[in-house]
């Protein structure tokens, strides 16, 4: 089986703190990886915010986020100013970059994005997506192939932007296998590498899963009628890189116990043929143990029997009407 690992790094302490002792257990493991980075302000704090304000850290969060984030990260675009991270956490980014896993885009600001993406006109992704692509270019100087979007938040125009800012692929959905992007009909050439399992933090909490059991459940999950393509995991360098790192460590010397190839999404992508890759339309739904709306896979573009262009199959067809309404239509 093959396995595809991606680390979203949001804040400037996951980067400093938990992408050194990612790559140190990876390259420990014989394990590839790609690390997507957030290359602007770290503003976690206004996320922080968000979510007291609507009563989502009163109501159950599964994680503490003091103990995960750290009260520096959570006060930072609040209290303190965020920093940036782009700019001050340029040597360890270039480190992941000469221990030899491959590097990309997470965003600029994933705090905004998260906030207001779904309600996004053209000129303000593009020019998000490009801030993020410039300073890559100036960290790296190279441009960037693979993008990940925060939050798995996209909208038209970001689907339509990572074929023109010229991403080689992307992850920016959760589904089953990879797939080339449609959206109102309109075909995306970019193609999509989508998270297939659930992450670390979406489980912890659930059904009694603890941090000490949470490693045995995923691999139960791996399993159990992978995708002939291989899985898709994504890492949290501030979780996995941090306190849960001892269950990662747990997770990695399974998955090997287990015969799995732990690989880049580079890597990964370059056993598909991705110019014949089903075209699936991108959907917007919920995914157990996360709160809010995300882009996933939706069915197979044109396929018999098909959902109507409304997507009243989804599970919140008043998100997915309220989408369809700001957006403009392809043709």
């Amino acid at each position: 089986m093959r396995l595809a690992l991606k680390v979203d790094v949001h804040t400037c302490r996951g980067t400093r703190e938990g992408v050194p002792r990612l790559v140190e257990l990876l390259r420990r493991e014989g394990a590839g990886a790609t690390f997507l980075f957030s290359l602007g302000p770290d503003n976690t704090g206004r996320a922080v915010r968000r979510l007291m304000r609507n009563g989502s850290v009163r109501s159950g969060s599964r994680i503490s986020l003091l103990e995960h984030y750290g009260l520096r990260t959570l006060l930072n675009g609040t209290l303190l100013p965020g920093p940036d991270i782009g700019g001050s956490c340029r040597p360890q980014m270039q480190a992941v970059r000469d221990a030899g896993f491959e590097c990309g885009i997470h965003g600029w600001d994933p705090v905004r994005w998260e906030d207001r993406l779904a309600l996004a006109d053209e000129a303000w992704t593009r020019a998000e997506m490009q801030l993020a692509c410039d300073r890559f270019d100036e960290v790296f100087g190279v441009r960037a192939v693979a993008h990940g979007a925060a939050g798995w938040q996209m909208n038209l125009h970001a689907l339509r932007n990572t074929q023109r800012l010229g991403f080689g692929y992307s992850s920016d959905t959760r589904g089953t296998h990879p797939f080339l992007p449609t959206f109102n009909a309109e075909l995306i050439a970019c193609p999509q590498v989508p998270t297939t399992l659930p992450t670390i933090d979406e489980l912890i909490g659930s059904d009694g899963i603890t941090p000490d059991t949470v490693s045995e459940h995923l691999l139960g999950l791996t399993t159990v009628a992978p995708p002939p393509t291989g899985h898709v995991y994504t890492v949290r360098a501030e979780l996995e890189g941090g306190r849960l790192l001892p269950a990662f460590e747990r997770l990695l010397s399974g998955w090997k116990a287990l015969g799995v190839e732990l690989l880049s999404l580079r890597d990964y992508c370059d056993g598909l043929e991705l110019e014949r890759l089903p075209h699936h339309e991108v959907v917007f739904g919920a995914v157990p143990g996360r709160r809010g709306t995300l882009a996933l896979q939706g069915p197979a573009f044109l396929a018999p029997g098909a959902p109507p262009p409304d997507y009243r199959w989804t599970r919140d067809r008043a998100v997915i009407t309220q989408h369809a309404a700001r957006l403009p239509d392809a043709g």
